[in-house]
């Protein structure tokens, strides 16, 4: 119904912008498909009024004139619907520019591309690189899992979807119904934030382990979308990020570079082993689980306990 209805808010839009001379709701009618489906007159009359104030809230300016012969027609005349000209200045034009070139994938990269050339027109100087300064860096937001589109489309719709997800130590993956909240890209991964229907509490999920396809559900949320989804802090609490202690580890010469790069001490052991002193936070276990044979916990003992714990789970899968 919401489809159909956009889709004759449309075609009255295009009739009225598109008309030299004012039209009749006779002519109107005879133009647009869903019009000439109406079972009655006084049906589409009511219909026609209504998607003639849907389109002035919507800012369509419409003028009513009435014709010689004392019957009225309708236009929306280009000048009165015209918006003025963007101005930018180039720290903007830039800024948006960078904004427009971030997005390098298929389903995206039309859409920034025109938005590009847009900027181009709206003052955006052709020999301005939108980097800048940064001409070493290109900045891209990857995009490679296939959930992501759908659960951007269901963010954005506000519509729960049922996927099958992949703990990392869990060895076959388990069905989750979820109300998406928001998206966001951290450390290069893509992480959904939502309500968990099952566990009936606020989650976060890595698209990379969402297997299958993502499908919609009917219905509403039963939850209510909190204002600020902090999608990073709670991955980076999960991870460790956020860490009060510290844990000393052994890890395989060569492996484990993002333990390495948050270590604060590394001593080399010999026989292919590092021993190194990283921050110890909520979380991880279930990121040192991911480093499989390459990583042995040395202490804290619960730490040692809880990574000893997810590896035997993984096993017995």
């Amino acid at each position: 119904m919401a489809i159909a209805k956009a889709e004759r808010l449309m075609n009255l839009a295009l009739c009225l912008l598109g008309t030299r001379r004012p039209l009749s709701k006779r002519e109107l009618r005879e133009s647009i498909e869903a019009y000439l489906e109406a079972g009655s007159d006084d049906s589409f009359n009511r219909m026609f009024e209504r998607d003639k104030d849907d389109l002035r809230e919507l800012g369509l300016v419409i003028e009513t004139v009435e014709g010689l012969d004392g019957e009225v027609g309708y236009l929306a005349r280009r000048d009165s619907n015209r918006l003025p000209p963007i101005t930018l200045d180039a720290e903007e034009a830039a800024a948006l520019g960078l904004a427009a070139k971030v997005w390098q994938q298929a389903r995206l990269a039309g859409a920034a591309s025109g938005a590009l050339q847009k900027l181009r027109a709206a003052g955006l100087p052709e020999d301005v690189d939108p980097y800048g300064a940064h001409g070493a860096l290109e900045p891209r937001i990857p995009v490679h899992e296939a959930a992501f589109e759908p659960l951007m489309l269901a963010c954005r719709d506000r519509r729960p979807v049922v996927f099958e997800y992949r703990k990392a130590t869990a060895a076959h993956p388990g069905t989750r119904h979820v109300e998406p909240w928001a998206l966001e890209c951290w450390r290069g991964h893509w992480y959904l934030a939502g309500w968990d229907r099952d566990r009936g509490a606020e989650r976060v999920f890595r698209l990379s382990r969402i297997t299958g396809k993502v499908r919609s559900r009917g219905g509403r949320f039963t939850a209510p979308v909190p204002d600020v989804v902090t999608v990073r802090e709670t991955v980076a609490s999960w991870a460790g990020e956020i860490a009060d202690r510290s844990a000393r580890i052994r890890l395989r010469s060569g492996a484990g570079y993002p333990l390495r790069a948050k270590a604060t001490s590394v001593r080399e052991l010999g026989d292919g082993w590092d021993e190194l002193e990283i921050p110890y936070g909520h979380g991880l276990d279930a990121w040192l689980v991911e480093f499989g044979p390459d990583v042995v916990v040395l202490e804290p003992a619960e730490l040692r306990a809880d990574v000893v714990d997810r590896l035997r789970a993984v096993a017995k899968g």
